[in-house]
């Protein structure tokens, strides 16, 4: 799979268990995560991101039809390999980084907006990741998304890395 993708959505919840607020653009800043988001504060779960594959392969197995904020994630992606990625960056439009810090969990709110989909996450990362940000900027659906895995040799990470840093993923 291509380590280059796509920003598909973007959404953010304005307080905590508040709905989802689908947006076409938004800044994001370690300051603040995405603009406006309750979950913004500077940690390891600054941002979340889902990937469109484990999304649609989740609802698959429940047997379930949701839309993407359904998961409550910042950032729907597509094209990007999301699965045991801690310590990657995500490169998403011109500038926009974030450092990958690990798994987005599942919880008993997803079995809430259907029955199963707690579990039917839980396989190969399928709920996300968190990330921290690293350097800030505006987005928009649309911008690129490219995932640069950490060399082995700073980082312990092993696998194929093209010449430029990118990774198969």
């Amino acid at each position: 799979m291509s380590a280059e993708g796509q920003l598909l959505g973007i959404a953010r919840r304005r307080r905590s268990r508040g709905p989802m607020e689908a947006l076409s653009a938004v800044r994001v800043t370690p300051e603040l995560g995405v603009d406006g988001d309750a979950r913004g504060r500077p940690g390891r779960r600054q941002v979340t991101v889902l990937a469109r594959d484990g999304w649609e392969a989740a609802l698959a197995d429940a047997g379930a039809t949701l839309p993407w904020t359904a998961r409550r994630a910042n950032l729907y992606v597509e094209g990007i390999d999301l699965a045991q990625a801690v310590g990657a960056e995500l490169q998403v439009g011109a500038s926009l980084r974030l450092r990958v810090t690990g798994e987005t969990d599942p919880c008993a709110r997803m079995d809430a907006a259907w029955p199963g989909l707690q579990t039917a996450l839980a396989p190969d990362w399928r709920g996300g990741v968190t990330c921290r940000v690293i350097a800030g900027r505006d987005v928009a659906v649309g911008d690129p998304v490219v995932c640069v895995m950490p060399s082995s040799a700073d980082h312990g990470v092993s696998g194929p890395v093209a010449g430029d840093g990118r990774a198969p993923v």
